[in-house]
């Protein structure tokens, strides 16, 4: 009975990678160090996996930036503009991320968005007609010899080509994804090839396009992909993962493939139907232990759940996570100052594994004291959970009417009143919220949570920053201001940290995409608001100008999905309690006297389910938070709010129902694309387009941000549109930024006189 590990987290405990990245892109080491660096890391976490219990080891889950953008390198589909002279390396996977490496030429990024409904974002393969795949970069080969040299049994961990079409785009002339599908078999057979002739007798293909209700055509391809790559000398484990796959049962059991790996988190019900089907000659792994959240796994009534099937399979049953653990922590053992109360909740990366072990042990010696221990100590921490419910929350969401969700006025009558009240010009500038977390601030920060400096020296050079913020943006002559957010570590974690019911981590950082990781909130109970969070900030910076500055905060299905959200309430339950939360919220900073306040939801769109026809359930509840949040103050305050990675012809409706006055959105990397969506359902309400990509490091050109408006312009009149970055500025320098939003002045004042 194997232990399965499907992937690793690779940023490190202590964010080794993100550091070791960052430091090389600012040319303060070299590659050799970086790469040092991330063996390293690779070392660790192989022999934490092996001390577990795990007997292969994954290899192929370790990405410098992102393990979609590695496949496309090791594929050969790299697009012409990142290329350099000669062969792909890593600063070639440097330039299609940022758009900018230590060597090679500056060239636009490659779009990047959602990995399904997670929040780690993905580099989109860009795909030609005439594409031709090849390996073309060896990072998977090196790394399956790396572990080898090391004593371990490597497990080449790939994502599936399907997955992979699916998750591609297509440039130049329209065309079919599939056709594509015979070429890249070819690729993929030979890279199954390579990791036979290292010896490798396992190769896990990730194939969560399963997941998905796939069309005829979709499901042809799986069918036709597996028996291709049948005939290489290795044994695949074909690994499904994010949701069920019984509505596929037929097509995947059919399959000619060595192992099955289903996700038992998301769907235990697929359990039965699948051992029933599985072949003598099959291996079955059961992902049981959530690889997507933080609490500790429920492992008596696991082990129960599974025992029968794992007493007829005996070695035929693998038991692993739910999928990668990429998603998760790294290390409980690093946090010091965790709440008692949530320490025994909670497991991280590491622990994961440790809890597959202890299934195992359930499983195998069922009767023995140590089992007996395991199980009482299960039992009197769901007790505990139960036992600290809160009333008052629970009584006030009981409370609700449908009025509690609607705003005043219809937007129509909303419009005019916000019109006459803020004055503004036609395509009115603006910034999505945060500005530069410079080292200065980020080290004050610091001093501060050590006692280094006082809570009034610590406000008093805040305050500071705000009004040099402030200056800036009149400088620059942006319309809408924001106050910049210095105060602010995280979106999501600021608020977190100031809502009952939530706790936090100091070391439990996931990420969300190359050097950036984020460390989300732990919802372990019911949530409100004991006070204002931002209220303070708001004024202070508003009393700075008598232009208006919005209010910024982040709204409860985006606190939700980038949270770990607990497991013993359904999710619009929880929702619900934080729209009441951030609805306390916005009432105060109108009756402050902020007139503009945004609620950010960018990760509206990845709470859907993988399945369309579970998608209504989830966007009724989704929309009805966003609204509850919302609807608390008078027609003159403006709601805006904000999207960004997101394919939005799926939602445009449910956006619409949100509701907000103005929403501001990605889609300066798609050319305006995105906006589709928008001109085909004609959007009613105003809309941002971002017309400045902020995750490179490039300036666009003044030319540029105005072809880009203009195209705005013929998808959506004009006079519903504002103009500004794709997102926030944080990550940025403001050696990068002035220069940039000077631009989007520049153009935003050039169409305004060519429109008179």
């Amino acid at each position: 009975m194997q232990l399965n590990s499907l992937g690793f987290p690779r940023i490190g405990r202590r964010r080794e990678l993100k550091f070791a990245l960052e430091k090389y892109w600012r040319g303060e080491s070299t590659q050799a160090e970086l790469c040092e660096v991330a063996s390293e890391l690779r070392r660790t976490h192989w022999q934490w996996q092996t001390a577990a219990g795990i007997e292969q080891v994954p290899v192929g889950d370790f990405a410098f930036y992102d393990q979609v953008l590695t496949l496309s390198a090791t594929l050969n589909a790299i697009p012409d503009r990142h290329r350099g002279e000669g062969a792909i390396d890593l600063d070639t996977l440097f330039r299609v991320a940022r758009g900018r490496a230590p060597t090679g030429q500056d060239a636009p990024a490659s779009e990047m968005t959602k990995y399904f409904n997670t929040n780690y974002h993905y580099l989109v393969p860009e795909l030609t007609q005439n594409q031709e795949f090849s390996i073309a970069y060896e990072q998977f080969f090196d790394e399956v010899s790396e572990a080898q040299a090391l004593g371990y049994k490597a497990k080449p961990v790939l994502l599936g080509p399907v997955s992979y079409l699916h998750l591609a785009k297509t440039v130049g002339q329209e065309f079919n994804k599939l056709s594509l599908l015979s070429n890249l078999l070819t690729a993929y057979a030979d890279i199954l090839a390579r990791f036979a002739a290292q010896g490798v007798e396992w190769v896990q293909l990730d194939e969560p396009v399963l997941a998905l209700e796939l069309d005829t055509q979709w499901q042809a391809a799986i069918a036709e992909t597996y028996q291709t790559l049948s005939t290489v000398n290795v044994k695949v484990l074909l690994a499904s993962y994010y949701g069920g796959i019984v509505h596929h049962q037929a097509l995947v059991s059919a399959l000619p493939v060595a192992g099955l790996h289903l996700d038992l988190v998301t769907a235990p019900e697929q359990l039965a139907v699948f051992a029933n089907a599985l072949r003598s000659e099959q291996i079955l792994s059961v992902g049981v232990v959530n690889g997507r959240n933080v609490w500790a796994a429920e492992i008596d009534l696991i082990a129960e759940r599974i025992g029968a099937v794992a007493r007829d399979l005996g070695d035929r049953l693998w038991i692993g996570t739910s999928c990668s653990l990429l998603h998760s922590p790294v290390d409980l053992d690093v946090e010091v100052k965790l709440l008692p109360v949530l320490r025994k909740q909670l497991a991280f990366a590491k622990q994961k594994l440790l809890e597959l072990s202890k299934i195992r042990q359930l499983l195998l010696a069922p009767n023995s004291d140590e089992a007996q221990k395991i199980s009482a100590f299960c039992i009197a921490r769901r007790q505990a959970k139960a036992q600290a419910a809160d009333k008052q929350v629970i009584e006030r969401v009981a409370a609700l009417t449908t009025a509690d969700y609607e705003r005043v006025s219809d937007f129509s009558v909303r419009q005019s009143v916000q019109q006459q009240k803020n004055r503004l010009p036609l395509l009115p500038t603006t910034t999505i919220g945060s500005f530069p977390q410079t080292p200065a601030i980020r080290g004050l920060r610091s001093r501060w949570r050590k006692g280094e400096i006082s809570d009034a020296q610590y406000t008093e050079q805040l305050q500071q920053v705000t009004r040099d913020t402030i200056e800036r943006q009149l400088k620059l002559g942006i319309d809408v201001l924001v106050h910049g957010e210095a105060e602010r570590n995280d979106m999501v974690e600021y608020f977190g940290e100031q809502l009952a019911g939530v706790g936090f981590s100091k070391n439990g950082w996931v990420q969300s995409y190359g050097s950036r990781c984020v460390k989300p909130p732990l919802i372990y109970g019911d949530v409100s608001r004991p006070k204002a969070m931002t209220v303070e900030w708001a004024e202070f910076a508003q009393s700075l100008t008598d232009k208006p500055v919005k209010g910024m905060l982040t709204g409860p299905v985006t606190i939700l999905h980038w949270s770990f959200a607990r497991e013993d309430i359904s999710r619009d339950a929880i929702a619900t309690q934080l729209a009441l939360a951030i609805r306390d919220e916005v009432v105060d900073l109108q009756n402050a006297g902020i007139g503009i306040i945004q609620i950010d939801e960018p990760a509206f769109r990845e709470g859907l389910p993988l399945k369309q026809s579970e998608w209504q359930a989830y966007l009724d509840w989704a929309v009805n938070a966003f609204k509850l949040s919302a609807a608390g103050v008078t027609d003159e305050i403006q709601i805006h709010t904000h999207m960004c990675y997101s394919e939005f012809n799926d939602t445009i409706a449910a956006i619409a129902a949100m509701d907000a006055d103005v929403i501001t959105i990605e889609t300066s990397r798609s050319r305006m694309e995105l906006l589709n969506a928008f001109e085909d359902f004609e959007y009613p309400n105003e809309i941002g387009p971002g017309v400045y990509d902020i995750h490179s490091p490039n300036t666009p050109s003044v030319e540029t941000m105005v072809q880009l408006i203009e195209k705005a312009a013929q998808k959506v009149p004009v006079r519903q549109l504002w103009v500004n970055p794709d997102c926030g500025l944080k990550t940025r320098t403001w050696d990068e930024v002035e220069p940039a939003l000077k631009n989007m002045v520049d153009a935003t004042r050039e169409l305004r006189r060519r429109l008179g």
